[in-house]
Order: C-alpha cells, then structure tokens, then sequence
C-alpha cells in the first residue's frame, strides 16, 4: 500500500494588477466599501485574447512538474478543475495537453466541474488514483479567467468586486510512507439550494425554473426549438452570475468548521495539532470566521485573497504555493485544506507534508 504526496507544486497569477480604485471607475463602489466585505484589496486580471483558463493553468503545470523533478511525457494523467473552461466543451484537461507539447497518447483527461471546491475534488481523485496503483504521475490543475465573464455595471458589482483570474497545480505521487502525504479526503455536497450561486444561461434547461426569484429566466415561447442557450433575460441584459451572498455566507461558514473537523477527528487530531490551514480564498471575512471559531491562531493560516480576490478552483492551490515559497510550511507539518462553493458543494484534505 502507498499514500500519495504533492511531489511538485507551482501557480501562475497575471500581471494586470486591478485594485479596488480602478474598479470604481466602472460601478459606484470604492476601496473601503469591498475591504469592509471582502478583505480584497486588489486581484489580477489575464490578458484578453492571448491568455485563457488552458494557458494559465499550463504555465502553473509547468511549475509543478519542474518542482517535481520529472519530464512532462512521465505525466500519466490530468485533471483539470474549472469553472471558466476556454470553451463549452471540449473541456480544459484536453487543452493543456495540447499546451504543454504531451505526445503522451496512453495518457487520460478529466474535466471538474466543482466550482470553488473543484481543487479539493480533483485531489481526492488524484489520491484515489495514485493509491490504487494505476497513475504514478497525476497531474492536477486549479485554473479561472473570471474577468471575461462578470458585469462591470453597479448591478454586477457584488460579485465582480470579489473575483480574480489565476491558476495553481500540483503533481501528486505515490508515498511509502503512510504517515506522510495525504492522510484523508472528505467531500460533501447539497443541491437543495444551488441557484443560489450560480451561472443559470448559457445552458441546456430550456428556460424551466421552479426556484423563486427565476422567472425572468424563461424563454417567450418555450415550444420554439434551437434556443437552447440564449433566454430572453440573456439575450437583454448578458450572461453574468448570480450569487446571494447573505445565503452563501452563512453555509459556508457552518460547513468549513464542519469539513475540516472532520478531517481532523478521522485521523485523530484537533485543531491544536493543525500547522497550516489553507482555507478556500472565498472572502476574508469568512476565513477569519472560520479561524475564529476553530480557536485557529493567525500563524495557523495563510490567506491571500487580499492581493488575488477569490480565483476559485486555483485558491487552494495558489495559497498553498505561497505558503510554502514564504517557509510557512515545513517537512512533516500538518497541513490542512478546506473548500466550500457553489453547488454548494463542500470537502477538505489532511496532509503530512
């Protein structure tokens, strides 16, 4: 038997820095109004029509394998986390095969739809397909281009301010050692609720809602065929997402202590025995929540949204990257990772680095 470890870690964040002033000049909005909401003070936005989710994500990918200390033909499978895919489909993990020049064609490609968690998702497949024996070299990619898709308007204002573009990758590998590497995965998810966050159109639902507060997403004539992906709300006012923030906030903050507990109590620790959490970069606010309610002092964990916003799938494995080029984590240190998003979908990680 054989656990997994992170042999090669590495991110990519563009170098259009936007802070909160230059968002003022498109919305009513200002730098105390998203820093007393959100902690951000700035976030990085790709550069429109030569980078995309694909190249960000392959610039960390070549970080990772380089860490790694291994040839990108040893990579014997991808996967690929994303809500900001370069296309509808095919889907990222394809893409950046092609990216990064892998002639490799025994290899496979997974695409995760996972939103904010999809990192945590990804690694709990990655770990499952290491143990297991069938991949030896996983290669695991956090990538988003959310400027190319959010409303610059006032109206789109509570969720633009919160979102920035970045990618973040790993190479998992097996470990002998099975008090080292990842000790346990636990995901969770509930879709009672899942338009609360959420992007409704394009897609394939054909205008149908029974979630109040949707009606406006319907189509004039529902029996008129070929309008699969353009309602008459998209068609008038553009494809952006929705987010009710009140809601998310307050499920994310039961289901982060939640997750992470769990990981702990499984392998028989408490929160006295975490050297690190990296928590979901989703507002600072909701971390400093999260360390206030598991006792978590500020050496404990490492946030980052205030320079990069909340880059989603690439969060985890960004803050997990600094954290380790700033000497915040060390050889056999506990390490924890927790994601909460939309779905809403939920999951953590215990690591022995």
């Amino acid at each position: 038997m054989v656990n997994s470890k992170i042999a090669g870690i590495g991110y990519y964040v563009p170098e259009k820095e936007v802070t909160n002033d230059d968002l003022a000049q498109y919305m009513e909005t200002s730098d105390a109004w998203i820093q007393e909401r959100t902690g951000i003070k700035s976030r990085r936005y790709a550069e429109k029509h030569k980078e995309t989710t694909t190249t960000m994500g392959a610039r960390a990918a070549e970080k990772a394998i380089e860490d790694a200390g291994i040839a990108k033909e040893e990579i014997d499978f991808i996967i690929f986390a994303t809500l900001s895919p370069d296309y509808y489909f095919p889907g990222c993990g394809v893409l950046v095969q092609r990216e990064l020049g892998i002639s490799n064609l025994e290899m496979g490609a997974l695409d995760i739809r996972n939103q904010c968690s999809g990192f945590i998702y990804g690694l709990s497949v990655a770990d499952k397909f290491v143990k297991s024996g069938q991949y030896k070299n996983v290669l695991l990619i956090g990538s988003e281009m959310h400027s190319m898709g959010i409303d610059f308007s006032t109206k789109g204002r509570n969720v633009t301010v919160i979102f920035g573009d970045g990618a973040g990758a790993v190479v998992l590998q097996p470990e002998k050692d099975l008090n080292k590497g990842i000790l346990t995965t636990h995901l969770h998810s509930d879709g009672r609720d899942a338009e609360e966050l959420s992007f409704i159109s394009p897609g394939s639902h054909g205008g149908y809602h029974d979630k109040e507060g949707f009606e406006d997403f319907g189509f004039v004539d529902p029996d008129v065929p070929g309008e699969i992906f353009i309602t008459e709300k998209i068609a008038k006012d553009g494809t952006y997402p929705y987010m009710n923030g009140p809601a998310v906030f307050k499920k994310a903050v039961k289901k982060f202590p939640e997750v992470i507990m769990t990981a702990l109590k499984t392998k028989g620790y408490d929160t006295k025995d975490i050297d690190m959490l990296i928590p979901h970069q989703a507002n600072l606010r909701i971390s400093q929540f999260v360390a206030k309610t598991l006792g978590l002092g500020p050496n404990q964990v490492h946030n980052n949204i205030q320079k990069y916003g909340n880059t989603t799938a690439a969060s985890v494995p960004i803050a997990l990257a600094e954290a380790i080029e700033l000497g915040k984590i060390k050889d056999n240190d506990l390490v924890c990772l927790a994601a909460f998003g939309s779905g809403f979908t939920w999951g953590s990680a215990l690591i022995r680095w």
